[in-house]
């Protein structure tokens, strides 16, 4: 699946449901946060080398699975909602990174 096809995806489910006029841009963002803090929570007290491991746990595999979907899911739809192009603002924000963060010579 492309990007432009998961957009158009939840488009359709969002148009099938009126779900419209409850996602605003400040909606989506309170969403996508506490998506965020759902993610954050799985990992929260794992060391750092047992959150390496985590997708070695049947059963926390499955869960991390789910709410990074949620996470992308959001941020997806936040970004069509506010007409912004993910791929483009991503690569021009590496492109700035790479000027603050130069990377080191050998």
């Amino acid at each position: 699946m492309t990007l432009d096809a998961l957009i158009q995806r939840l488009r359709d489910f969002a148009d099938a449901r009126d779900w419209n006029p409850d996602h605003t841009p400040k909606n989506l963002v309170m969403a996508l946060a506490g998506e965020t803090g759902e993610l954050t929570a799985l990992f929260q007290w794992l060391t750092p080398d047992q959150s390496r491991q985590a997708m070695g746990d049947p059963h926390l595999r499955e869960r991390v699975l789910d709410e990074i979907a949620d996470v992308l899911l959001y941020l997806t739809r936040l970004a069509d909602v506010l007409g912004v192009d993910l791929l483009a603002a991503a690569n021009a924000k590496i492109d700035r990174n790479e000027l603050r963060f130069p990377a080191r010579q050998a």
